[in-house]
């Protein structure tokens, strides 16, 4: 009797596994029925902006960071650091096998990825037709996000717009597609979201709006020189009626209780206490009550220069950097040299020296790159005019400096509104892509000076194709230089 119901039970698995519509499962025609399914949908699509789903450094909260501060005149890493692969971003020395540019071309298609999906299952299920037309240009708006990150960082790059409906390997390797082709999909997309509503209330205050994709859009045709569309986009983030403005205190941009305020246009999402290092900003991560200068956590300026760049009266200066911590248990202060970044320092959590959770939000976009955006382009299409320098000088007088010195010529300008630029945005992911988008040498140049950065070549104004993602796609050809 017991070899008989053994091979009774044997019978009954064999027959479980044969089941080709098993209850644990579900499929994309499964899921996507309600309108809960399809907020749902989007949320993981925010989420590929704050999180890793391997349990990696989130994208914003600090792998970004590391290809536009580390890979910049800004910043190298820590001394404490020993991944190889981000000190290798830290002295221009990384190689087509590094893992930290494997990561951030990883974490953006993943994001794409959820963005496509949302895009072409959501408009299939029955619910409010206004909620649906909302979240997919919200999904559009980030999958364009995604993608502008991606060709300025690459370059060509694979255009991908579906989620794969085949599970043959050879019908997943594809070839980059042109930038021009990329920038057209992120203007199509962008444009659709300029029809997004203007603000939100209650929880769905951070997502997406009709201004940022506008705001969006002015940082696309600014980087591809097109004046005058960049103008456009400009002028109806600052005069459509959104309320737009510059905090009046440089600190709230980073701060807990003004989150999503009147600067923020666009920011990532970030919560205190959310668990793994998975779903938090970590920029200005760690345990400050060690007071060892040697094992700081978090990447260091690129040298005191930095630092050097504001005046005394700057206000941005203190919120960006500090020189010095105090030491209860000692009654001293703790000297480091060079200074170290603060800008992301969560100052609601209690004690200060712990910042494994901070909860500060990472602006994507605020006013205050409008403001120079409008100074820059305003520039290239007339000269220094007197709306340039209002532009740039609403910024320095927010930060407590004179205004730009008047007479400037074209060139000279520009050079000022770059350097307000670094000033401004240290950190914010900014200062990578600015110096790349200059083009000719100018990355090449501002690395060059510093003896970290020994690596320093021409070829670094594009990060090169992963060699992981070319060793299993033979399409994938691979950036001039690498």
């Amino acid at each position: 009797m017991k070899k008989l119901s053994i091979l009774f039970l044997l019978a009954v698995v064999s027959c479980n596994k044969l089941d080709e519509n098993p209850d644990s499962v579900i499929t994309v025609s499964q899921f996507y029925k309600t309108q809960s399914d399809a907020i749902s949908a989007v949320s993981a699509v925010y989420s590929a902006l704050n999180t890793d789903a391997a349990g990696d450094f989130p994208m914003y909260g600090r792998n970004m960071n590391l290809l536009t501060g580390n890979g910049s005149d800004d910043q190298i890493f820590s001394p404490s650091n020993t991944n190889t692969d981000v000190r290798a971003l830290g002295t221009a020395t990384y190689v087509p096998a590094n893992d930290r540019i494997k990561k951030n071309w990883q974490q953006h298609y993943f994001g794409i990825s959820r963005a496509n999906v949302a895009i072409d299952n959501i408009p299939n299920i029955n619910f409010d037709t206004t909620v649906r037309t909302r979240l997919v240009r919200e999904a559009k708006f980030v999958r364009a996000l995604l993608y502008f990150n991606i060709v300025r960082f690459w370059g060509d790059a694979p255009l991908i717009l579906h989620d794969p409906t085949s599970i043959d390997v050879d019908a997943q390797k594809v070839k980059r597609a042109p930038k021009d082709s990329v920038y057209a999909q992120i203007i199509s997309d962008l444009t659709d979201a300029t029809r997004l509503p203007a603000t939100y209330s209650g929880a769905n205050i951070g997502r997406a709006t009709s201004g940022a994709a506008h705001a969006l859009l002015a940082k696309v045709y600014a980087t591809r020189r097109d004046w005058a569309n960049a103008l456009t986009e400009i002028n109806t983030v600052i005069n459509g009626g959104y309320g737009y403005d510059l905090f009046s205190n440089y600190l709230d941009v980073f701060q807990q209780a003004t989150k999503n305020g009147k600067e923020h246009i666009f920011s990532v999402q970030f919560g205190t206490n959310l668990g793994a290092k998975n779903s938090q900003q970590y920029l200005s991560s760690g345990d400050f009550s060690s007071f060892n200068t040697a094992v700081y956590p978090g990447d260091l300026p690129a040298d005191s220069t930095l630092y050097q760049l504001f005046a005394a009266t700057d206000t941005r200066r203190a919120v960006t950097f500090f020189t010095s911590l105090y030491n209860s248990a000692t009654g001293k202060y703790v000297t480091f040299t060079p200074a170290r970044f603060a800008k992301f320092i969560d100052y609601s959590i209690s004690p200060l020296t712990n910042q494994a959770q901070s909860g500060v939000n990472f602006p994507v976009i605020r006013f205050a790159d409008i403001l120079l955006l409008d100074a820059e382009v305003l520039n290239e299409v007339n000269g220094p005019i007197s709306d340039a320098y209002a532009a740039i000088n609403r910024v320095r007088s927010r930060a407590n400096i004179p205004d730009l010195t008047p007479g400037l010529n074209q060139a000279d300008f520009r050079d000022s509104v770059f350097l307000e630029r670094r000033k401004e945005f240290i950190q914010e992911g900014m200062r990578w892509f600015d110096l790349s988008r200059r083009g000719g040498n100018y990355l090449y140049d501002a690395l060059k000076k510093f003896p970290d950065k020994t690596g320093a070549a021409p070829k670094d104004t594009l990060f090169p194709i992963p060699q992981s993602e070319r060793d299993i796609n033979s399409e994938l050809t691979q950036n001039p230089g690498w």
